[in-house]
């Protein structure tokens, strides 16, 4: 039996949020598709409500807007968050516009998917691509799927993942860890 209440630290919740979530939703009685709905419903309604600040209320690491304003290469969004978020933070926060196709949010399918789709295209093909992450248990997905063995793989030092994470993405040959500071020489 998993115990939530051992991990209620930030790193605890990090590193056990696979076993956490399940006994969380199911103790609350919840749905994953009911609370996306809701709280893309609360979002859009703040955001017309009071664009500011919701914007205010939201933030890009350092750096990050200014190495996606000035990539010299086609930049895509593949992010967990609904589209049109991802959409307007960029556009509102970070002053970049990514074309909307460029942005694949929630429901556009797993990262997986995302990356088999990128690289099929034919404008792709014969470049190197490169898929920075914060999150190592998505990058253990793509390192799973032959199909995917031309991505070079970042697990960003930044974000979602915790210090053992680290490490252990360390002692992966496919994964690189990337440093925010170094973000923006690999746009280049």
């Amino acid at each position: 039996m998993f115990i939530v209440a051992e991990v209620l630290t930030i790193e605890g919740i990090l590193e056990n949020w696979s076993k956490l979530k399940p006994v969380i939703m199911e103790e609350w009685d919840e749905k994953r598709e009911p609370l996306v709905d809701l709280f893309g419903k609360v979002r859009d309604e703040w955001m017309e409500d009071d664009l500011a600040t919701w914007i205010d209320a939201n933030r890009f690491y350092p750096g990050v807007a200014d190495a996606l304003k000035f990539a010299s290469s086609k930049v895509y969004i593949v992010t967990t968050k609904q589209g049109r978020f991802a959409e307007a933070l960029l556009r509102e926060l970070a002053g970049v516009m990514i074309p909307s196709e460029r942005i694949y949010g929630l429901g556009t399918g797993p990262k997986v998917e995302v990356l088999k789709q990128l690289q099929k295209q034919s404008e792709h093909q014969g470049l190197t691509l490169h898929f920075v992450e914060d999150r190592l248990a998505t990058l253990k997905n793509v390192i799973k799927e032959p199909e995917l063995d031309g991505w070079n793989l970042y697990l960003g030092k930044w974000g979602y993942n915790t210090q053992k994470e680290r490490e252990e993405a360390a002692g992966i040959s496919r994964i690189q860890l990337l440093e925010l500071s170094d973000f923006s020489k690999k746009l280049k």
